[in-house]
């Protein structure tokens, strides 16, 4: 049609005030990502990851000092093919977007995804993690990041946690996002599905008596970790064969949870 862009160009937004921008920055929101399903990943790197594993944006943000990146062309393309658009923006309104004043030069929109818990095959991985009423979204991603490293099978979502696809969760995984499947759940289906696992659950307590480092992981292995403040419940630890304690040497009486976690990851993967 006359006066329309090549199909090859890309659309050219310069208004704060466009309302693809204002969709965009308002994933920053959970109400606007639980009513879409989308999601927020910044940086080029974490896009042409997503890519890699097949995710493709369903909007692709770039700002002028990304034009000439030799992977960005990569990108515009499997976002085309995939049917979504590619947009090049202003510098302000990736700041905008990001809601920072040094914002990455590419912004890819995703379609979120989650697993059925009656999906998950364990017998697919060693190590496996589910997180109980997890409420730091930076621990949660971090947890996402150290899972995708040492193999594990899955990352279980019990309860009411925070957002994984927020903004400061995605920016945590460093991408594992994409790498990892992401379950959601409740408590009573959880301890359902928990009664068919066909090997071991080990939770972390600090009144436990067991030690990390002495406990028998029988595989494949589940770690269960309870939130920030209040560890397992007591009906989480009961669900568990064993529950274990990391010592404290020091003066610090705890570990922050995706610390804690790493340690039990590994414990059970290595």
């Amino acid at each position: 049609m006359s006066g329309q862009p090549a199909p090859s160009s890309p659309r050219l937004v310069t208004s704060l005030t466009n309302p693809l921008v204002k969709a965009v920055r308002a994933l920053h929101q959970r109400k606007a990502r639980d009513e879409t399903g989308q999601f927020v990943a910044e940086g080029l790197k974490f896009v042409i990851e997503a890519i890699e594993l097949e995710r493709f944006p369903e909007i692709l943000l770039y700002g002028p000092e990304a034009a000439s990146h030799p992977l960005l062309e990569r990108a515009r393309a499997a976002t085309r093919k995939a049917g979504g658009q590619v947009i090049e923006v202003t510098r302000d309104i990736l700041a905008k977007v990001s809601r920072r004043d040094n914002p990455q030069a590419v912004i890819g929109v995703f379609r979120q995804v989650f697993t059925p818990l009656a999906d998950l095959d364990p017998a697919s991985a060693t190590g496996w993690v589910a997180l109980h009423r997890v409420r730091d979204p930076g621990n949660l991603g971090t947890v996402v990041r150290t899972a995708d490293a040492a193999g594990c099978g899955a990352v279980i979502l019990v309860g009411e946690c925070c957002d994984p696809y927020s903004v400061e969760a995605v920016r945590a995984t460093m991408g594992s996002i994409f790498a990892l499947p992401i379950v959601r759940t409740d408590e009573a289906d959880f301890a359902a599905w928990r009664a068919r696992w066909p090997g071991s659950v080990v939770g972390t307590l600090l009144s436990a008596t067991v030690s990390h480092a002495e406990a028998s992981y029988p595989r494949p292995t589940l770690v269960l970790l309870g939130n920030e403040q209040q560890g397992l419940t007591p009906e989480m630890a009961a669900l568990c064969d064993v529950n274990v304690k990391i010592p404290m040497r020091g003066r610090a009486d705890s570990l922050n949870l995706s610390v804690a976690a790493g340690i039990m990851i590994y414990a059970v993967t290595s």
